[in-house]
């Protein structure tokens, strides 16, 4: 299993740095399988928040930050009362919902088409910042509902792949830390497994770099795509034999 959460880390990591998303949804219905529900995703909320902040260093330069303050603000706030739900209902029945959010978010984006048409991104930035804070409090990812909107908007991949990572950066802190404010615990984790999950986010950044010239935005998403719905339907799986 070991090996199996490593590849996920490198493979979301390498997604993050080319498409600007992807290594929370690759990482988290692997780490509820092997961590459970309520662990598994604030473990992804951290270590995402890494990944997303390794690639800002390149890309800040590009930030929209009207559009970030429009996303984060509310979903900053839906975060807080969000973590206390998932202490509360952590269990089985916690593992099977986020299998079904992390599904049926793919679905959505998968979904949803590019149009000529756009919507204006004022009060629909409100309303999609808050499904992102609340899929990352409770399922550790917040991405699926920003690619809905960026192509309900038209939102351009550079400025939008760029303004997500100080975005990520605040939805992961935000979520690990309330989730650790409402439930006492940090997840039981040795020092050194916190090293090795933050050494390979790191080796898998280094390695999107060289990677994104020869490795499609598509095909990063589609292996993002793979990977999340085999481990979202394995993680419904586990969660019904274990009620």
């Amino acid at each position: 299993m070991f090996l199996v959460v490593a590849l996920g880390i490198l493979v979301g990591a390498i997604a993050q740095r080319v498409a600007g998303m992807g290594y929370a949804l690759t990482l988290a219905p692997i780490l509820v399988l092997t961590l459970g529900p309520f662990e598994g995703p604030m473990v992804v909320n951290i270590a995402g928040a890494l990944s997303s902040a390794l690639v800002f260093l390149q890309s800040k330069k590009s930030v929209d930050w009207k559009q970030f303050w429009i996303l984060s603000i509310p979903a900053v706030i839906v975060i807080i009362p969000s973590a206390f739900f998932s202490v509360a209902f952590s269990g089985p029945l916690l593992q099977i919902g986020i299998g079904v959010i992390l599904i049926f978010a793919l679905g959505t984006s998968l979904v949803a088409v590019k149009s000529d048409r756009f919507l204006p991104r004022g009060g629909l930035g409100v309303l999609f910042g808050a499904s992102s804070g609340f899929m990352s409090a409770t399922a550790g990812i917040g991405g699926p509902a920003m690619g809905v909107y960026a192509i309900l908007t038209g939102w351009d991949q550079k400025s939008f792949a760029a303004t997500l990572q100080p975005y990520f950066v605040t939805l992961g802190v935000t979520s690990f830390l309330s989730k650790f404010a409402a439930s006492g615990t940090l997840p039981d984790l040795s020092i050194w497994l916190w090293v090795g999950i933050a050494a390979l986010t790191v080796v898998g950044s280094w390695l999107g770099i060289f990677l994104q010239k020869y490795v499609s935005v598509e095909l990063a998403r589609l292996s993002v795509i793979i990977i999340c719905f085999t481990g979202s339907l394995a993680a419904i799986i586990d969660g019904v034999l274990d009620l």
